[in-house]
């Protein structure tokens, strides 16, 4: 077997790698601004937009993401709203998933603030938005770090799954449209195990020197 890649097949490696990054990108833009909306639902004052949005979190979180992407990609065509890409379409279904559970583990970072701080903030006469904002989101995010950038590296190797419903064109993809051509598993695969890794490794790197640097000013 040969081990020797040609640099058309190395380039079009690099090209799904790229398909990747772009997909987890728009992933956690999307998903993170709902994500963080749900979080703050869960813990509002009002029952009904706690129900609200704990519903929708348990619903989207037993819904497999292969459901979710096939209902995004051939639900707006069904209603006649036209056909989404095939970025937009796993975009959007990846931020629907990734909402619920940065939602979830959100509103746990936000309930892990100790309860003296939340009181120390409102006999300062601060609003429940000021509290939220100068008080509690910040020693949120330091307990939130670790938790996100591993949901993170779990966003990059889920978009794998785009390709299984709408042939969205990322790195497992290519790789396996290589392998189809080539008969050669190993090679292929095997680099885009370690592209992944490249891509992944340094969100680890960084989410610990973050958190250092977060408890170092905490002091």
């Amino acid at each position: 077997m040969a081990f020797f890649i040609p640099d058309e097949h190395a380039l079009y490696l690099l090209q799904g790698a790229w398909g990747t990054i772009k997909l987890s990108a728009w992933t956690f833009v999307g998903g993170g601004a709902a994500g963080l909306l749900l979080a703050l639902a869960r813990v509002a004052p009002r029952k009904p937009l706690r129900l609200a949005a704990a519903g929708y979190i348990q619903v989207i979180q037993g819904t497999p993401l292969l459901v979710l992407m096939g209902l995004c990609f051939f639900g707006p065509s069904l209603f006649g709203l036209g056909e989404l890409s095939a970025l937009a379409a796993a975009a959007l279904a990846m931020s629907v998933y990734a909402s619920a559970f940065l939602g979830e583990i959100w509103r746990g970072c936000i309930q892990a603030v100790p309860k003296n701080q939340w009181e120390a903030a409102e006999c300062l006469g601060l609003s429940r938005l000021q509290r939220m904002a100068k008080v509690v989101l910040p020693q949120a995010l330091r307990i939130a770090t670790p938790p996100t950038v591993g949901f993170l590296v779990q966003i990059i190797k889920n978009t794998s799954i785009a390709s299984l419903v709408i042939g969205y064109a990322e790195l497992a993809y290519n790789a396996k449209i290589l392998n189809n051509s080539t008969f050669q598993p190993f090679v292929y695969f095997g680099c885009a195990a370690v592209l992944y890794f490249l891509m992944c490794y340094p969100l680890s790197r960084w989410s610990r020197s973050l958190e250092r640097r977060l408890n170092a000013t905490r002091r």
